[in-house]
Formats: structure tokens, C-alpha cells, sequence
């Protein structure tokens, strides 16, 4: 953590410059930066770990190896610590409302497994595809009804949208904060919520192409879940994934399916009941043994996107894309909707983009392709060089 401050405190208050990031930031992520000579546009799908996550998860290993049994002791603090990390990041009100989770899916299937009865839910037709999966198997096992809401024109949601779909009757929202194949914003999700809360329609946002993106607040918002996890713009890998779960909906009857002896009040002293008594609060959803390698994974890329703030990183996102648009739109490449509020990334429709991410690849440029459209992602590694370098090659490529 001591290399994180000192060179975030090194970059000041002020917005972020590139030659100070150049300067101060790009060491801490040498062993992904050295000796690559492609342009890496993929920071929507797979984030560049720092230097220090080797070490970190070393760390919790050197734990097992050191005290066998008594690794519990750290690896139970590391949980929390982590769990502390994503309230941070998300303005939940505590670890207390964090489940630690090894994906989205499984945060959205004990939601979905709180109910013995069939749930009404509304979704849109552009959830990730895990998401998309889930909802689309339990409805074929009758266990829930599905109302879809497909985009307006040019593939853009609009409030409205939703605002119609919640006239009907509906147990739960299932919505994206950001659209992860056109990375589009969803705007005045605020009036969203307010009007399913109005009518008593839980909402479970997914926060996946948000969290670490831009600021999200999640007790300001009211939302009673949300998914997200470590995977994109956490720096954190697969398996660090969490729920969240809004304070008034910790101890509420039924409880879910999705339980194990973690969840259980008398874990520790393993007794045993005829009737289990849960723990209180986000323990309480807790599953079997967890996963543990996972937060130490995921340790220093939530440091160091706390530490860097994510609102100067938004601000930064924001400059980059505006950069990168201008540039493409000048090589005649059109990006969907360029006006329209978006997330992180940036989304080129094409009639063929699997083909053309294959030939992008063999140009230098990592990227990938959902749904019709390339999608690219600077960070705050990604040089206005690069950028500038990228669109060039894209162009070459898409006017082929």
C-alpha cells in the first residue's frame, strides 16, 4: 500500500496529468507494461493488475504454508477487509452489507432463491450474458416469468422504457447501471428505482461495468441489490466478485437457498440445531467454505483505485474518450451514439466485428467484439500516443 500513497500523493490534488502518470503510475504496473508492443484496448473486459498483486496473493498463501489450520485467522480478516473495500467503493453503509461472491451470477441466484413462489421479474434485453442465462433457465424451470424491455432506436434505453414495463405487475428489477455491450449510461435511473420502490418492486442493479468506472452510490440510490466484482476496471481477476445487499433487506424472511454452514450464527463453535439460526447482516447470506485467494487478489486493485479516487479517474476516462472519438471520427470511423452518456469504454458498430477484432489483434490492438460492435477501453496506462496509433490501425481495418 506504502508504494500506492506515495505515488498517488506524488500526482497531487489536481486533474490527472499524463506525463505524471506516465512518471509515477506506470511503475507500479511494469510487469504488464514492459516489453508488450501491442496497444491494449481490452480494460472493459480483463483490467491490467499491479505489480503487487503477485504479492499479495503470496501473501495468502505464505499464510497456509506458515500456519496451516490457524491460516483462518488471517484469511477470515482479509474477507472482511475486503468486504470493506467494496463498501468504500460502491457507499454502501458497511461491510455489513457485502457478500463476498466468486461471480455476478451467483450474487443475482441468491436473490432469485429468496422466493418459494414464481418471481414476476423485468429486465432488459441487454444484461451480460450470465445474467441473461440465469433468468432464461429459471424461467424454463417455471420459476419466473420474465418481462423484457428491448431499446428504442439506435439500440439506446430510455427511462420511459422501464417507467412503462413497472406499470404492469413485477416482483424485481434486474437492470445495468452501464449496458456492457453498448456501454451505454443509463440516465435517470434515479427516477427508475423511485418508481419501482413506489410499487413495492425490489431492484437489483448491475454495477459490473460501473464500479471502479465512475461513482456509484448505492444507499443513495436505494437499490435494494447489486452485483459487481474485481474482473474489469477493479484490477482484481476472476472470482472477487460481491452482493450487495441493502440493510432492510439483511434479515428479512424467506432467506435464501444459497446458504451454507458460514451463513450459520454458530459457525465458530460448530454447533449443531434442529433449526438453523443465522448471523446477522450480510453474514447471514454467506455460503460454504469461500474462496480465499480471491481477496488478496483483488486486494491492490481496490487500493489503488480508492487511493486514486474514482471520480478523478472518471474525469480522466472522460478526456481519454473524447480524445479517442475525435480521432476515429476523423478517419471516418463512426462510434455508437458519441453523444450519448456512456461508461468507460467505446463501441464501433460492424457487420462483422468477430473478424475484424482478429484482424485488429494481428495490427497490435487488443480489443473485442459483442453484439455487432468493437468495443475499446483506454485507462490511465493507455498513452495519448497509443490512442491516437489505435485509430489509425482500427480505421485501416474497418475500411476494409
Amino acid at each position: 500500500m506504502k508504494a500506492i500513497e506515495a505515488a498517488v500523493r506524488a500526482l497531487g490534488d489536481r486533474t490527472f496529468e499524463e506525463q505524471d502518470l506516465r512518471r509515477h503510475i506506470d511503475p507500479l504496473f511494469s510487469r504488464v507494461l514492459h516489453g508488450r508492443p501491442s496497444i491494449y484496448l481490452a480494460n472493459h473486459s480483463l483490467g491490467r493488475p499491479l505489480d503487487r498483486t503477485e504479492d499479495d496473493v503470496e501473501e495468502g498463501l505464505g499464510l497456509w504454508y506458515a500456519d496451516l489450520d490457524a491460516a483462518w485467522n488471517g484469511w477470515e480478516a482479509e474477507m472482511l477487509r475486503f468486504r470493506s473495500r467494496v463498501a468504500d467503493l460502491i457507499h454502501a453503509a458497511g461491510a455489513h452489507c457485502i457478500v463476498p461472491k466468486t461471480s455476478a451470477g451467483q450474487g443475482l441466484r441468491a436473490v432469485l432463491n429468496r422466493r418459494d413462489k414464481p418471481l414476476r421479474v423485468i429486465a432488459s434485453r441487454s444484461e451480460f450474458a450470465s445474467i441473461d442465462v440465469i433468468l432464461k433457465a429459471y424461467r424454463a424451470h417455471g420459476r419466473l416469468a420474465v418481462h423484457w424491455v428491448s431499446p428504442s432506436e439506435g439500440r439506446l434505453y430510455r427511462a420511459e422504457d422501464f417507467l412503462d414495463a413497472l406499470q404492469g405487475e413485477a416482483d424485481l428489477l434486474v437492470l445495468s447501471l452501464v449496458f456492457f455491450d453498448t456501454g451505454q449510461l443509463l440516465d435517470n435511473v434515479e427516477t427508475i428505482i423511485d418508481a419501482a420502490r413506489e410499487r413495492r418492486v425490489e431492484v437489483l442493479l448491475d454495477l459490473y461495468h460501473a464500479a471502479g468506472a465512475l461513482p456509484v452510490d448505492v444507499a443513495g440510490l436505494g437499490v435494494d441489490y447489486a452485483i459487481g466484482g474485481s474482473y474489469k476496471y477493479l484490477r482484481g481477476g476472476p472470482g472477487a466478485a460481491w452482493l450487495y445487499v441493502h440493510p432492510r433487506r439483511l434479515d428479512e424472511a424467506p432467506r435464501t437457498l444459497d446458504t451454507g454452514w458460514f451463513a450459520s450464527a454458530t459457525a465458530s463453535s460448530f454447533e449443531r440445531t434442529d433449526t438453523v439460526r443465522f448471523a446477522q447482516g450480510a453474514n447471514g447470506w454467506l455460503e460454504s467454505t469461500p474462496a480465499i485467494l480471491p481477496f488478496y487478489q483483488a486486494r491492490a486493485g481496490l487500493e489503488f483505485t480508492l487511493a486514486m479516487g474514482v471520480a478523478r479517474l472518471r474525469a480522466y476516462s472522460l478526456a481519454q474518450q473524447k480524445l479517442f472519438n475525435a480521432e476515429l471520427n476523423d478517419r471516418g470511423v463512426a462510434c455508437f451514439a458519441p453523444q450519448s452518456p456512456r461508461g468507460a469504454f467505446v463501441a464501433v458498430p460492424h457487420n462483422d466485428a468477430t473478424a475484424a477484432i482478429e484482424r485488429l489483434a494481428a495490427e497490435g490492438v487488443v480489443a473485442d467484439a459483442r453484439e455487432g460492435l468493437l468495443r475499446f477501453c483506454p485507462d490511465i496506462l493507455t498513452s495519448s500516443h497509443e490512442l491516437c496509433e489505435a485509430a489509425q490501425r482500427i480505421a485501416r481495418v474497418v475500411r476494409r
